[in-house]
């Protein structure tokens, strides 16, 4: 009761006049620098953060403060959703896994049904990752610090796993995929030796590695608009969207077909997000791969599944709440955006960690009661907004595909303010494309450019505390069983492919 109680009066301090404005504004900012390439939540609250101190010496506290960067991180997860959809591009790593389904949605005349699935999918996982955060709070931070490297190795490793399938029955190409993102992960200097690796032709814009956001803009930005080029088959489907208010009523009707991929994204995108280091994208990546492998229609995946949209949308939002935990029960922030928010708490005066929920409950509560409201807000102004969504795709594409091009040039250089990483985004694009057309799929190398950075540091520290000892993969308690998983669901296509192939043979022998 004396949480019910606190979380009222939050919610109630989070809907006076000043508060909810500024999550109001916080949201659009929010889904403005989502959905264009090249931005994204971090780029956003980094770049507002300053404005915060003018809020504080308005309102006089952090609370307030903190509520519109909270809103801004809200609205980038919806906004992600946007450009995927529309544009096929992208508009941060977390909605990558919806420009899976969510474009060929869109260019199959179903774009109202895609963003209205990814916006009511992702009320949905932010809702149930807010009401995690309020109720379990203490636990789910004490489960998050048990995990220490070979946990979080082996959660890479399922997360592998969970997306082998995701080139279709061709595994060898898959796995061909996978290996070259991985390689293209380790360009860079080497983490524990500092010595440079795979600096092509001794380029020195390599030596900060293949950015993610250079990869994810070459591949669905450029990639994408020479294949539409090259094949012309989406050029006539772009005009026939449905505006009408009665389509968008029935899409979300429609929603219940994506309650499967919802409720897998809404639950492991939160889990995934209370991992320091994790954070959205591989939760959202996750979340696809674990709603292909349990869907009664995998084959539909890739082509345009509902569930292939709501799941990535849901586990973005809710793993966006999650990260939140850990920098506030803790002190580590879950997700590269809650390392700027926690900066923010402590330039504010703020002390992250077990004693802010006791110290500062006039912060904590107001803040968790405007993730219920930002959600309010950030679902009803992405469905108001849908007509004008859709109206992009309207265009014809002999003006579509320059503005790609523009916003893909643009949207890279913003990030970064590198002239070599704009001109790798455009070789990577037309590799993508080459890739394609050789019938590879480009998905898993994307996916394993996230997280390959992520999982080697694990392996290796993990192996440099073991003397080399791979055992400790197998005999940690929460590690051990991560890692059988993983290696099943690594194994059983690959057992299923060379059952297929000795039929096909036997078949040709008879």
């Amino acid at each position: 009761m004396d949480v019910v109680y606190s979380l009222l009066n939050g919610i109630l301090v989070a809907l006076e006049p000043i508060n909810l404005g500024l999550a109001v504004i916080g949201v659009i900012v929010g889904l403005f620098v989502g959905a264009m390439p090249g931005l994204g939540s971090v780029n956003g609250v980094a770049i507002l953060l300053p404005f915060t101190f003018v809020i504080q010496n308005f309102t006089g506290g952090a609370t307030s403060p903190m509520i519109f960067l909270a809103a801004i991180y809200y609205g980038a997860m919806y906004g992600g959703a946007i450009s995927s959809i529309t544009l096929g591009i992208p508009g941060a790593s977390t909605a990558v896994a919806t420009t899976f389904d969510g474009r060929p949605m869109a260019l199959s005349g179903k774009a109202h049904l895609a963003l209205v699935t990814a916006a009511i999918a992702s009320f949905v996982g932010g809702t149930v990752s807010t009401l995690f955060f309020t109720g379990f709070a203490p636990i789910l931070a004490s489960v998050a610090l048990s995990f220490g490297d070979p946990e979080i190795f082996a959660l890479m490793l399922l997360a592998f796993a969970t997306f082998v399938g995701l080139g279709g029955d061709d595994i060898p190409k898959t796995i061909f995929s996978i290996c070259i993102g991985l390689v293209l992960a380790t360009v860079g200097f080497d983490i524990v030796s500092g010595e440079p690796r795979l600096i092509f032709f001794d380029i020195t814009g390599f030596t900060h590695g293949i950015r993610f956001l250079v990869l994810a803009i070459g591949v669905y930005g450029i990639g994408e608009m020479i294949w539409t080029i090259n094949t012309s088959r989406y050029g006539n489907t772009m005009t026939t969207v449905d505006l009408r208010a009665s389509k968008i009523w029935e899409a979300i009707k429609d929603f219940r077909h994506a309650w499967r991929g919802t409720a897998i994204g809404s639950s492991l995108g939160f889990f995934v997000g209370i991992l320091p280091a994790a954070g959205a994208t591989p939760g959202s990546l996750m979340s696809y791969g674990v709603t292909k492998i349990t869907s009664k229609k995998p084959e539909e995946f890739g082509k345009g599944s509902i569930d292939g949209v709501a799941a990535p949308e849901a586990a973005n939002n809710s793993a966006s709440t999650g990260a939140m935990l850990p920098m506030m029960t803790l002190g580590i922030p879950g997700s590269p955006t809650t390392a700027v928010l926690l900066a923010g708490m402590v330039i504010w005066g703020l002390q992250p960690g077990p004693l802010l929920f006791t110290n500062q409950p006039d912060f904590v509560w107001p803040l968790i009661g405007s993730f219920y409201i930002s959600n309010l807000v950030a679902v009803a102004i992405n469905l108001a907004f849908i007509p004008i969504f859709l109206w992009m795709l309207r265009m014809p594409f002999t003006i579509l595909a320059p503005l790609i091009f523009v916003l893909s040039l643009v949207g890279t250089f913003a990030a970064y303010q590198d002239m070599f990483d704009v001109w790798l985004m455009v070789i990577v694009g037309i590799g993508a494309f080459f890739l394609r057309i050789l019938d590879y799929p480009v998905a898993p190398a994307v996916l394993a450019i996230v997280l390959g950075p992520i999982a080697e540091p694990k392996l290796r520290q993990s192996l440099l505390f073991s003397d080399g000892d791979f055992s400790i993969f197998f005999t940690r308690p929460i590690a051990g069983p991560i890692t059988i998983v993983a290696l099943i669901l690594i194994f059983l296509p690959l057992l299923k492919y060379i059952r297929d192939r000795v039929r096909k043979s036997k078949m040709g022998v008879v």
